[in-house]
């Protein structure tokens, strides 16, 4: 048995057949982990998530911001934007099925065996590997439970920028969304910062700091698969595994093997 990890998909379903038949995958046996961001901004959103729902228990995925915002399209603004990418997703036949489905994935996936932890961007300095689950557990409780559709409404916004355990309600839900999968940077004087997108370098003159290099509480061996991040070099950065390699904008979709003594990198260009 082998388990794979997958960088952001994002609509692109003929890179991901062709990176499959790469590594050979079996669904028989084999296992995938994917990172999120299975939808939006490539051409074929509805075929990636039939593909990964129809995997069953041969696929693992974790909830990205561009899922969470289908989810939002779905009931806060459907029929809105008959334009959008996603709309092929939100009129088609099994639409409901799918989203049920898709509200139903966690946001992180954690292996005692294998000792990898899969987030779609990011943990949050202070935490520790069992309060990054509990705090994605209550997220996760909500979107599973009656009031999802007042988080929903009020999901978008970069405040609260900083974690605190006295946080409540909305603001409390916010801030752990954000964090789990918006997360790229810390200001110096240690903010949640969204707004940058480029790559470490190209932001250190503003004092931003990796997430990854301030997580002093990430226990050994415990190693972290993240994705979101196109603009950051795919490869390892001490206990993390940055696996984003921006397939949506032609560049690469990268397989992350981590059954194995050594994980294991296979990648395939993307048009």
């Amino acid at each position: 048995m082998a388990v794979y990890v997958i960088g952001d998909v994002q609509g692109c379903y003929s890179s991901l057949m062709r990176l499959l038949e790469k590594i050979q995958f079996d669904r028989a046996s084999d296992k995938l982990w994917f990172c999120g961001d299975l939808v939006n901004r490539g051409p074929d959103s509805l075929l990636t998530l039939e593909f990964v729902r129809s995997l069953g228990d041969s696929a693992v995925t974790v909830l990205g911001n561009h899922d969470l915002h289908l989810l939002e399209l779905f009931h806060c603004r459907r029929g809105t934007d008959e334009s959008s990418l996603l709309s092929e997703v939100l009129l088609s036949q099994d639409c409901e099925e799918l989203i049920e489905w898709l509200q139903s994935q966690p946001l992180i996936h954690y292996d005692d065996d294998l000792k990898f932890l899969l987030v779609h961007a990011g943990i949050d300095a202070g935490w520790n590997i069992s309060q990054a689950m509990e705090y994605a557990g209550e997220l996760e409780r909500v979107l599973r439970g009656e009031k999802f559709h007042s988080f929903f409404g009020q999901m978008y916004g970069d405040l609260p920028d900083q974690w605190s355990e006295d946080l409540t309600g909305l603001d409390r839900l916010r801030c752990i969304t954000n964090i789990l999968t918006r997360l790229r940077f810390y200001t110096a004087d240690g903010r949640l910062e969204y707004q940058a997108k480029g790559g470490p370098r190209q932001h250190a003159s503003a004092g931003l700091v990796p997430w990854f290099e301030k997580n002093p509480r990430l226990e050994s061996p415990v190693r972290i698969v993240f994705g979101h991040w196109s603009t950051l070099k795919v490869g390892v950065y001490g206990q993390h595994f940055a696996i984003d390699s921006g397939c949506v904008w032609g560049h690469q979709l990268t397989a992350l093997r981590i059954d194995t003594t050594e994980p294991r990198w296979i990648n395939i260009g993307c048009d």
